[in-house]
């Protein structure tokens, strides 16, 4: 199974590959500039051939890139779509660089207009960014939300909608990335063996597991259906040790790549919820 956990960057690219070997991981997620600017730094090709030589040698498959969490494709602002379209041509640029498989976004806000307008506003700035780019070698994963706010992609309709707009437009392969605490604050029970269950034909009857590669594998401070987006160290939250027993060993799931984004409130947690979700795909129940 791949289990990892997103990595800094801080001291080069090459330094997240190594924090996720120390801590375990086989699989990873990085930033490839700050999150929360509009700027974004060069990449060298030392620093990618150093990525590349320690993700070879501790078989650190699949990486993935999370995209700048300024960037709205579907605003109706000119200013901030001007920039997110940028911003995005520039993550899918940088992840198709360093050799990243994946690169998750969120789809954005659709303030100020309908839930199906922000869709198409979506859509139609994702293929401004991608016009003309050669994506071969990386698959876009759109995340599903927590619904707070204005947020697009709580449901799994309106991911499925994006996905069914955008495919025959563009040879971007796009698939999605599902998060469990965003999954329970959304009104999905992913905590209870029968709202797993029904979590899970619902998004195999709409998305489809096969394109579904990646799992960001978080416990919810909120509980079911608060909209809440915050997450929590694994057994910590609303979900639970058993309810992710039942996540991790899932025959429809024990394939994906399981990647924790969760607090680091105190030293050493980061190794924690990497060694819980190790032994919770043994087979063992932690009490």
């Amino acid at each position: 199974m791949r289990i990892g956990i997103h990595t800094s960057t801080t001291g080069g690219l090459h330094q997240a590959a190594l924090r996720a070997a120390a801590l375990g991981a086989n699989t990873f997620q990085i930033f490839t500039s700050s999150p929360r600017m509009w700027r974004y730094g060069p990449i060298h090709a030392k620093d990618v051939e150093e990525l590349r030589r320690i993700r070879a040698e501790n078989d650190l498959y699949p990486l993935v890139v999370h995209d700048n969490y300024l960037i709205n494709l579907a605003s109706l602002d000119e200013a901030i779509r001007a920039k997110s379209v940028l911003a995005f041509r520039q993550e899918l640029e940088r992840a198709i660089v360093i050799g990243a498989e994946y690169l998750v976004a969120h789809p954005g806000s659709y303030k100020n207009q309908s839930v199906e307008s922000g869709i198409h506003s979506f859509v139609g700035g994702l293929l401004e960014a991608v016009e003309g780019l050669d994506t071969t070698g990386v698959t876009l994963l759109l995340e599903n939300t927590a619904g707070q706010g204005s947020a697009l992609g709580s449901r799994f309709e309106e991911l499925a909608e994006m996905r069914r707009l955008a495919l025959p437009q563009t040879s971007l392969k796009i698939g999605y990335c599902l998060d469990t605490c965003h999954c329970l604050a959304a009104g999905y029970d992913v905590a209870t063996a029968e709202g797993l269950e029904r979590t899970l034909q619902d998004a195999q009857q709409l998305l489809g597991f096969d394109n579904v590669p990646v799992i960001h594998t978080n416990d919810s401070r909120g509980a079911l259906g608060s909209h809440l987006d915050r997450h929590e160290n694994i057994g910590e939250g609303q979900i639970g040790l058993e309810g992710f027993h039942r996540i991790l060993n899932h025959p429809l799931l024990r394939q994906k790549a399981f990647v924790l984004e969760t607090p680091i409130d105190q030293p050493g947690d980061d190794l924690r919820n990497v060694n819980t979700l190790k032994q919770l795909t043994t087979g063992m129940q932690l009490v």
